[in-house]
């Protein structure tokens, strides 16, 4: 079954999901131009890695709940794709 993925995410200053449950999609995951500083994603080693604003990827089959981020409190992330 395929189904549309379109989520806001409000940046916390403490490291949170991008979806709290298991969500397999292939998705465009982005840091809207009006974001005030940086979206740090939680690297696979542990660190820190920085994305800009305005700066967006794409991602193929991939589990959103296994993607954390943080930032400046009030910044945003978005993810549109689908379970395709």
């Amino acid at each position: 079954m395929n189904n549309v993925i379109m989520r806001k995410l409000t940046i916390t200053a403490a490291y949170q999901p991008i979806v709290a449950a298991r969500t397999v999609g292939s998705v465009v995951i982005s840091c809207p131009p009006t974001n005030a500083g940086v979206v740090n994603f939680l690297g696979d080693d542990g660190n820190d890695i920085p994305w800009r604003p305005g700066e967006w990827h794409n991602f193929v089959a991939v589990d959103l709940s296994q993607i954390k981020v943080k930032g400046t409190a009030g910044d945003l992330v978005t993810v549109v794709g689908g379970t395709w």
